[in-house]
């Protein structure tokens, strides 16, 4: 009777269908992540990996701690909330490696449509190198960080192929982010191929350091395209700054260039002060032509307060007003007087100022071709 029991349950298992439950009530796909999952906030000590098949969103400072590595894949997309407290930091000792390519960049936005400039606060490294004087900087987001060293090969990470969108969000007047702040960034890091549109205060500022920067497009910065200063010794290569059609700036005195030897003016006397190359770069003025505050540009190039450029190639086109061409005085101090510039006005409206205040050597070239724009195809910006 038990052989026959037996091999009638063994039947009835057999014609059962196999069903696999796990051990909780959970519907969840696989590998669909957690929602905390796609949350971007507190402090990195370790190494984190993003998915690029996340779409994350960034509700808090991230910092990147001494110690931390960040690493973000190509095609990944991460969306701001709105606040000055949205922002990337990577500290001194941290790592950042954004590994985009030019099919599959990697793009950090704002969180709702019809974003406009200082949405969010932008993305910061600290870095070990030196700084003008030799001095340590404290973060002008949070004074809690420096920044500064006395390692010029500091490496940082690498960043390739970064969108970097509706940044530059501020607490008030003198406190506020770029889209890309470098402080003391040392030359072992990577930085190329980098798209900063429609942001507050300057598209890119570098507090020191020895970084490189290659292939940058900014466009609609309200304050300044490119801003050097606290003893920057780096190169910008292949930089191509717009003013679109419509734009106004709400700052006092927007430039293309504005560099500083120097924080601030305030230590003429410091060793080291900035001492910089751009080579092949566009300022392209779109807007009409108008005198009014916010509708012109300040200075093209002003270079003040102990700095010293070599700046190649440089072409300024457009039908824009600008005042001064070139401008190295200051009430804290003129740019060095080394400074050498090479440089083709194509604008088709006369400066209201003059081409040259101060002393440097500028040569006015008839052919200088500035920054090509092939090489921001990937961005899908129109030129």
């Amino acid at each position: 009777m038990k052989k026959v029991l037996f091999g009638f349950l063994m039947f009835a298992l057999m014609m059962t269908p196999l069903v696999l439950t796990s051990c909780d009530d959970s519907t969840k796909e696989e590998n669909v992540p957690e929602e905390e999952d796609k949350e971007l906030i507190g402090t990195i000590a370790e190494v984190r990996n993003l998915d690029a098949t996340v779409e994350y969103l960034l509700t808090g400072p991230v910092i990147v701690a001494d110690g931390g590595t960040l690493n973000i894949p190509a095609g990944t997309v991460i969306k701001a909330e709105q606040g000055f407290d949205k922002y990337i930091l990577v500290l001194r000792g941290g790592k950042i490696n954004i590994n985009g390519t030019a099919t599959s960049p990697v793009t950090i936005t704002a969180n709702k449509e019809n974003a406009v400039q200082g949405h969010w606060g932008g993305l910061i490294i600290n870095g070990k190198a030196p700084l003008s004087g030799g001095t340590e900087g404290t973060t002008e987001i949070n004074a809690d960080h420096k920044y500064g060293g006395s390692n010029v090969s500091d490496n940082s990470g690498s960043i390739t192929y970064l969108k970097l969108e509706y940044t530059g969000a501020r607490s008030d007047a003198d406190v506020e982010h770029n889209g890309l702040t470098l402080n003391g960034v040392g030359n072992g890091t990577k930085i190329e191929n980098l798209f900063i549109p429609y942001g507050a205060d300057d598209a890119v500022e570098f507090f020191g350091g020895s970084v490189s920067v290659k292939n940058l497009l900014a466009v609609d910065p309200d304050d300044d395209m490119f801003d050097f200063t606290q003893g920057y010794n780096g190169t910008l290569e292949n930089a191509y700054g717009i003013w679109q059609t419509g734009y106004v700036s709400s700052e006092s005195d927007p430039r293309g260039i504005e560099a500083d030897g120097n924080l601030d003016g305030n230590n003429p006397d410091q060793t080291g002060q900035s001492d910089f190359t751009v080579k092949n770069m566009t300022i392209d003025l779109r807007l009409a032509p108008s005198t009014a505050e916010g509708n012109y540009m300040h200075d093209v190039i002003k270079v003040r307060r102990g700095a010293k450029a070599t700046i190649e190639n440089a072409l300024v086109i457009g039908r824009g007003q600008a005042k001064d061409l070139i401008d190295v005085n200051d009430g804290k101090g003129a740019g060095d007087a080394a400074t050498t510039i090479s440089i083709t006005n194509k604008l088709s409206t006369p400066l209201s100022g003059v081409k040259l205040n101060g002393t440097a050597t500028v040569t006015e070239e008839e052919a200088n071709t500035g920054c090509a724009t092939g090489i921001f195809s990937w961005t899908g910006y129109e030129f």
